[in-house]
C-alpha cells in the first residue's frame, strides 16, 4: 500500500539533512512524499528552536491540525528535532492529537515508532541518546537536483552562552570520513553537481583526519562540481583549512564565518572565546590567499549587555570587514541557556531599532560589492525557473551570488557563463554569454 508521507521542515540546513534522512527510512516501509497535508497518512514536523519565532511557528501549525486529526483519527502525526528534543512530553500534553516524539539522537529510529503506532495507537516520546551513536547506514531522499547536503558531524562543543544547540543535538561526535566519501559519491551518481559537507562547526570535524585534509579528499571524488561547507567557527578556521580552499579545483570560493558581534565585551558575554582583533586577522589571512573569496556572516543585536557603544562598534566592525552579505538576528532569549538569566536584558523597541540600523549599513555595503561585479562575467550553476516567473532562471556562482537570467535553453545543472548588467542588494541579473 502506498502511503502518504507530509514532512515539514523548519531550520537550518542540518534539519533539511535531517529529514532526507527521515523520508528514506519512511519510503522502506512504504511512505512516499506528498504535498498534501489533508490526505496524508502521516504528517511529520521536524522542527528548530534556536530562536522564539521558529518554536511559535511549528506550535502554530501543529495547533491547526487539531481539527484534522478529529476528523481522521487514523491520522499519525509526529514531531522531531530540536522542538522535541527541548519540550518532550510537554509537546504531547500542549497538543495531544500528536501521536509521536522523537528528540534529536533518536531519528534513526522514525520508521521503527510509526510501524509500532500503525499495530497500536498509543503516544510515544523519546529523547534520550542525544549525543548518541551516528547511525553508519542512511538512506536519503534527498530534495532538489542541483544541490544536496552531506552532514559530517553532529552536535557542539562551543557552548556560547546564547546558543540551546549544544543542549538539544549533543556533544560533537564526527562521522567517519569512508562513510562521508560513500555518502558524496551516491549523491553524485544521483546526479546532484554540488555537495556542502555540513557541522555546527566543521571545522572541529575529528573523524580521523583534520576538516582540512577531509575537504581536500572529498574535492577529489569523480563528479563533485563544487563544494562547499558550513559553518565554520573563528576560533578553529585553520591555516590548513584555507590552503586547501586556495588550492582546491572545486572548493568554492566563499566561507560563511559568523562573528555574531563587533564588540570584544559582548563577545566574552557570548563565550564566543576570540577577540575583534583576532577575528580581523584571519579575514585579512583568507583574502591574501583567496582574493576572490565572498565571505558573509550571523550578526546578533540586543545581546544582554549591549550598549549604544557596543552597537556602534558592530556597525564600524560592518564597514571595515566588508561582508558580501550577513545573516543579521535579534537576540532570542532560550531557556536552559546561560544568556537567559543574564542582566541587563535589551528593551525589544531597542534590539528592533537597532536591526534596522545594521541591516542599513550591511545592505549599503552589499549593494556596492556586487555593483563591482558589474560587466564581468561569472560561471553559474543554473538551478532552474525562478519562483515568479519561468522565463527567467536563477543560479549561483562559486562565490554564491544569485543570479538571475533570461531562460533560453538552459536546463538545471548546467554551467553557464554569464555577463552582469545589473546588481541589486541581493543578487545579481545578467545575460548568457
Amino acid at each position: 500500500m502506498d502511503k502518504k508521507l507530509k514532512l515539514l521542515t523548519y531550520g537550518c540546513q542540518m534539519n533539511v539533512a535531517d529529514s532526507e534522512r527521515m523520508a528514506g527510512l519512511l519510503a522502506k516501509i512504504g511512505y512516499t512524499l506528498s504535498d498534501d497535508i489533508e490526505t496524508a497518512d502521516l504528517i511529520l514536523f521536524n522542527t528548530c528552536c534556536v530562536r522564539a519565532t521558529a518554536e511559535d511557528k511549528v506550535y502554530g501549525q501543529i495547533g491547526r491540525l487539531k481539527a484534522l486529526k478529529r476528523a481522521r483519527p487514523e491520522l499519525i502525526i509526529g514531531v522531531a528535532g530540536c522542538l522535541a528534543q527541548k519540550d518532550g512530553e510537554n509537546l504531547i500534553k500542549r497538543n495531544s492529537h500528536v501521536d509521536f516524539v522523537l528528540g534529536t539522537g533518536q531519528s534513526s529510529e522514525v520508521a521503527r515508532v510509526v510501524e509500532s503506532l500503525e499495530r497500536e495507537r498509543k503516544h510515544f516520546v523519546d529523547t534520550s541518546n542525544v549525543s548518541g551513536e551516528i547511525p553508519t547506514e542512511v538512506f536519503p531522499v534527498r530534495g532538489g537536483t542541483v544541490s544536496t547536503f552531506v552532514p559530517i558531524m553532529y552536535g557542539c562543543d562551543n557552548f556560547c552562552t546564547y546558543c540551546i544547540v549544544p543542549h538539544v543535538r549533543g556533544r560533537e561526535r564526527s562521522r567517519k570520513p569512508e562513510e562521508i566519501f560513500s555518502e558524496v559519491r551516491q549523491a553524485v551518481a544521483e546526479g546532484f553537481k554540488e555537495i556542502t559537507l555540513l557541522g555546527q562547526n566543521v571545522n572541529s570535524y575529528a573523524g580521523g583526519m583534520t576538516f582540512a585534509q577531509l575537504l581536500t579528499a572529498v574535492d577529489k571524488i569523480s563528479g563533485v562540481a563544487r563544494l562547499r561547507f558550513m559553518t565554520s567557527h573563528p576560533k578553529d578556521l585553520s591555516d590548513e583549512l584555507i590552503a586547501a580552499i586556495a588550492n582546491g579545483e572545486n572548493i568554492c570560493e566563499h566561507i560563511h564565518l559568523p562573528v555574531q558581534h563587533g564588540s570584544d565585551k559582548i563577545l566574552r558575554r557570548m563565550n564566543r572565546v576570540y577577540t575583534v582583533e583576532n577575528y580581523l586577522r584571519l579575514v585579512e589571512k583568507i583574502r591574501a590567499a583567496i582574493p576572490n573569496v565572498s565571505l558573509t556572516t550571523d550578526l546578533i543585536v540586543g545581546f544582554p549587555g549591549e550598549t549604544d557603544e557596543d552597537f556602534s562598534a558592530t556597525l564600524n566592525f560592518l564597514r571595515e570587514v566588508k561582508f558580501d552579505a550577513a545573516f543579521t538576528f535579534i537576540y532570542s532569549k532560550r531557556s536552559g541557556t546561560p544568556a537567559a538569566s543574564f542582566d541587563e536584558q535589551v528593551a525589544d523597541e531597542i534590539k528592533h531599532s537597532r536591526l534596522e540600523s545594521l541591516m542599513k549599513v550591511q545592505n549599503e555595503i552589499s549593494l556596492a560589492k556586487n555593483r563591482l561585479l558589474k560587466d564581468s562575467v561569472v560561471e553559474v550553476l543554473v538551478e532552474g525557473a525562478s519562483k515568479t516567473d519561468e522565463n527567467i532562471f536563477t543560479g549561483r556562482t562559486r562565490s554564491n551570488k544569485l543570479i538571475l537570467f533570461a531562460h533560453g535553453n538552459e536546463h538545471a545543472g548546467d554551467f553557464v557563463n554569464v555577463k552582469i548588467s545589473q546588481a541589486q542588494t541581493f543578487l545579481l541579473k545578467g545575460t548568457v554569454q
